[in-house]
């Protein structure tokens, strides 16, 4: 973990936010693209995912530049919507999680397909490595 962040901390976990946030977009885009013959309703699950991640995602990057706006230190109502943020973005990827579980348990496709589920299996492992990541900056003393 990198230190330079200073009394700008909270600024370390936003990278992970905006940059975990993209990596789960593009991971419903891998998961449509690998997955030949995925069903009608996971594809469609697929897109909504996308486009909320990518929401999220766009929330991040705006909450960053009203911070580099600010050019000041956190102050208590900055740190609370930070911390709402954060907390969206880990109980959203908790969800996703529970979504890319979901399909490797309920879809043929994937259950057929080796190298699907090892890709899911790494989409999963990218997803809890953000919330532990997430969580180890938060709450650090």
């Amino acid at each position: 973990m990198q230190y330079y962040y200073g009394s700008q901390m909270p600024l370390r976990v936003l990278d992970e936010c905006e940059f975990w946030k993209q990596q789960e977009e593009e991971h419903t885009v891998v998961i449509r693209e690998l997955v030949k013959g995925l069903e009608s309703k996971y594809m469609e699950a697929l897109e909504k995912w996308e486009r909320a991640l990518s929401e999220t995602h766009h929330r991040v990057v705006r909450f960053v530049e009203t911070v580099n706006r600010s050019k000041g230190p956190f102050n208590y109502h900055l740190y609370q919507d930070l911390m709402s943020l954060v907390s969206h973005c880990l109980d959203q990827s908790k969800s996703f999680i529970a979504f890319c579980g979901m399909l490797m348990e309920e879809s043929e496709p994937i259950k057929t397909n080796p190298t699907a589920k090892v890709v899911m299996n790494h989409i999963i492992d990218e997803s809890e490595y953000f919330i532990g990541i997430a969580q180890t900056i938060l709450y650090q003393k």
